[in-house]
């Protein structure tokens, strides 16, 4: 008995001294913000140096910008507690969520005055695919599997307007990035793909690539827009700080980081409509 009391008096004091207890959570010095990778790692690491200024600020903490190789790594960061805070892509969330059930989404981006966005299908402008059926038979450009507007969405689209199968109408290429499935149509190299409309917006306003070589096909159905997640055993303070940081976020070259005009409160259940689309498709969550 004697013995017992004094382990757990003695793990108590450990818990103290290293600055939280179970109860408190973790409130650590330095907070990793994740970006998603749907865009060059250097480019959007250059982009977020605002942002991390004005969270070293906010919050009083050390912040490093992290982009993660691709949407699975960053998924796995999360899992296994390697970084703090991460802006998830809508479907990259579900995942994250599937495989991390403590994470918690409470900030979702907002882009003209709406919580949601539209992936758009495109071609080349000399490219033989003029509608959606013309991708029968031929190569579609997909961005990374677990991508919501470069894959999730458009291939939903295509099989519920054009009753078009990725595994027996068309063969489905994933180039990974938003930009390089842009790239790919414009070269020629694929005849049509899939990307944020918002991306593709911002593509063409940069010049890295020529609107007057593609063609808009369609648009998809709303989706709801990148949540920002954090670890769900975050102090409870500190987990109200970075709420409220980006809730009140207001400096558009602090939000240029996300391609989005602020930020609103969000949960969890906003992201079901992505996992009844998985359902559509017949994806299994748990193999991705």
């Amino acid at each position: 008995m004697i013995r017992t009391l004094f382990a757990a008096a003695l793990t108590a004091i450990l818990l103290t001294v290293s600055g939280m207890t179970v109860a408190d959570g973790k409130d650590p010095s330095r907070l990793r913000v994740a970006l998603l990778p749907d865009e060059n790692a250097s480019t959007l690491i250059q982009n977020a140096q605002p942002l991390k200024a004005y969270l070293e600020k906010t919050l009083g903490k050390q912040i490093e910008i992290i982009v993660t190789t691709d949407y699975s790594s960053m998924i796995e960061a999360m899992r296994f507690g390697r970084i703090e805070v991460a802006y998830f892509g809508p479907f990259s969330y579900v995942l994250a969520k599937s495989r991390a059930p403590d994470i918690e989404a409470f900030a979702v981006g907002i882009e003209r005055g709406s919580p949601t966005y539209n992936s758009v299908l495109i071609a080349g402008v000399d490219s033989p695919v003029k509608t959606l059926e013309d991708i029968r038979g031929t190569s579609f450009g997909f961005g990374d599997q677990a991508s919501t507007s470069s894959h999730l969405a458009p291939r939903a689209h295509l099989l519920r307007n054009a009753g078009l199968d990725g595994e027996s109408d068309y063969r489905p290429v994933h180039l990974g990035t938003h930009d390089a499935v842009a790239r790919a149509v414009q070269a020629g190299q694929i005849p049509a793909g899939a990307l944020s409309k918002a991306i593709y917006d911002v593509l063409i306003e940069r010049g890295t690539i020529d609107a007057d070589r593609l063609v808009e096909l369609e648009l998809t159905a709303p989706i709801p827009n990148y949540p920002i997640v954090m670890q769900g055993d975050l102090n409870a303070e500190l987990k109200q700080a970075i709420r409220d940081a980006f809730l009140n976020m207001e400096d558009e070259e602090v939000l240029s980081a996300f391609r989005v005009e602020g930020f609103a409160a969000t949960d969890d259940s906003a992201y079901d409509i992505l996992r009844d689309t998985a359902k559509v498709l017949d994806l299994d969550l748990g193999r991705m």
